[in-house]
């Protein structure tokens, strides 16, 4: 990631960050393609094994509000210690599993580590990296979020079929055993702590299980649950994050999340452009690999590696575009990166029954390579303006907007996408699974999933294309005037 860029002392924290964050960022992928085999090892229902996913999910969702407080109490340092020993624990435990429960329960305390790991490392990051390289740290934090969904399929694919299941967590143990050596050995002693910092009890009721139950709605929505399911869940959770904002801003610097960096129009802007476009390429994700397994009857392995390219077009743009927002502001890579990754979804869109893995493929790259140009800059942009001690509660919030705008996203496409098969494939109910079964037995089976898929796939364009907005409304260049954020208040130093 070109760290010769930046010094050794931030590049030894770059490392440190990306050998704990990878494998938690994984670990968010890895198990979706083992779900049959967790089912026929434990004799347990789908819908049982499901939590396995959903676990682990929710769990992420309700430990990432717990960060901005929990790094001003206990110092940056201690916390990335405690998750990263909380995830290893989680994973030795999941691999010991005797039971479905149990294995839910261990993804919990699994989800709880890996859910403060990535925004903590974040703050780390971007505390040590300031204004001028910021841009470039960004990209260094984008890595594992990139590898994630490419990786996981495939990783989790290749271990099912040639080792047990349990080896998807115990390949986590090593890794992360290494991440906690180099962590203890590399990382500066906690000197920024406030002993006085309260927990906000109220807020963390409020904020906490609403993300966790919008969550799990949009992911009910996604799964092809009911209409009035999915909207209980969602619409519950939806008014107490709404309830948690209002306590929020009566709050101010006590709450949960402190919301004041939403005044700053560089923070507004650029997590708004990243909610819409996470959604978008989230949504992207699930399609490509669901396109190849039901319409084209591929294998998991293969299906997961039709993702492979948006990795490595990432990979190659991310550096060059941390260096030009450091250098010119996040507007013009960002939007130029939005305009490449849209470019390749409308690509992805053209695809018919008789298109080879090749040109799919190339789609995936473009896009990845406006992928690459889109997310660093956006996240540096986050701070910019923002004085030092607001950097943990922009964290906090921005990690929340992209979790939640993922899920959206992912829910929106699959709705969609279930939406088109009814209309393409008469009767069609029930799970993908039952729909592929219903369609096979007509003679045009290839050519209605392909377009009902094609269909579904012109709406990740059509968000992308509303992400400009936002994108636009950027600071014109580094250093453009802001609204007026939060005063920085002299750390208490122990």
């Amino acid at each position: 990631m070109h760290m010769s860029t930046i010094d050794a002392r931030l590049r030894r924290l770059a490392v440190v960050v990306l050998l704990g964050a990878i494998m938690t960022v994984l670990d968010t992928t890895i198990v979706n393609v083992a779900v049959t085999a967790l089912g026929t090892d434990f004799d347990a229902s789908l819908s049982a094994v499901q939590w396995v996913l959903t676990g682990y999910t929710l769990a992420l969702s309700m430990a990432i509000p717990l960060t901005g407080w929990s790094v001003r109490r206990f110092g940056q340092r201690t916390m990335w210690l405690v998750s990263l020993a909380l995830f290893i624990g989680g994973s030795l435990l999941c691999g010991l599993a005797w039971s479905v429960p149990a294995l839910v329960a261990f993804r919990v305390v699994q989800g709880v580590g890996g859910g403060m790991l990535m925004p903590v490392g974040q703050m780390m990051l971007a505390r040590a990296a300031g204004p001028d390289r910021m841009g470039r740290v960004m990209a260094i934090v984008s890595v594992p979020a990139m590898l994630a969904p490419v990786l996981g399929p495939v990783l989790g694919g290749l271990i099912v079929d040639h080792l047990s299941w349990r080896w998807m967590f115990y390949v986590n143990i090593p890794f992360c055993a290494v991440a906690l050596v180099a962590a203890l050995r590399m990382l500066p002693r906690d000197t920024e702590r406030d002993p006085s910092a309260r927990l906000d009890v109220p807020g963390l009721a409020l904020l906490s299980p609403g993300l966790a139950l919008l969550v799990y709605g949009l992911s009910e929505a996604g799964d092809g649950a009911g209409p009035t399911r999915s909207l209980v869940f969602a619409g519950g959770g939806a008014v107490l994050v709404a309830a948690f904002a209002a306590h929020a801003l009566r709050k101010g610097d006590g709450a949960l999340v402190d919301l004041r960096p939403l005044r700053s129009r560089a923070f507004t802007a650029a997590t708004g452009g990243l909610f819409l476009y996470s959604g978008a390429v989230f949504g992207l994700m699930v399609l490509i690999p669901l396109l190849a397994q039901v319409a084209r009857q591929e294998t998991p392995v293969r299906a997961g590696l039709l993702l492979a390219p948006l990795g490595l077009g990432a990979m190659v743009t991310m550096p060059v575009a941390g260096r030009l927002a450091d250098r010119y502001g996040a507007r013009w890579p960002a939007a130029g990166g939005m305009l490449v990754a849209l470019c390749g979804m409308l690509g992805l869109t053209m695809a018919e029954p008789g298109t080879g893995e090749l040109p799919i493929m190339a789609a995936v790259l473009v896009v990845g390579i406006g992928h690459g140009a889109i997310t660093p800059p956006l996240m540096a942009a986050a701070y910019q303006g923002l004085p030092r001690a607001s950097v943990p509660a922009a964290t906090t919030a921005a990690n929340i907007l992209v979790r939640v705008g993922s899920a959206f996203g992912m829910a929106a496409l699959t709705v969609i996408l279930q939406m088109s098969l009814q209309d393409e494939i008469p009767g069609a109910r029930g799970t993908l699974e039952e729909v592929a079964a219903r369609a096979s037995r007509l003679p045009d089976a290839p050519v209605l999933l392909t377009d009902a898929f094609t269909h579904a796939l012109w709406w990740a364009p059509a968000i992308v294309a509303v992400a400009l907005v936002p994108v636009a409304a950027l600071p014109r260049r580094k250093g453009a005037p802001q609204a007026k954020v939060v005063p920085e208040r002299p750390p208490v130093r122990k």
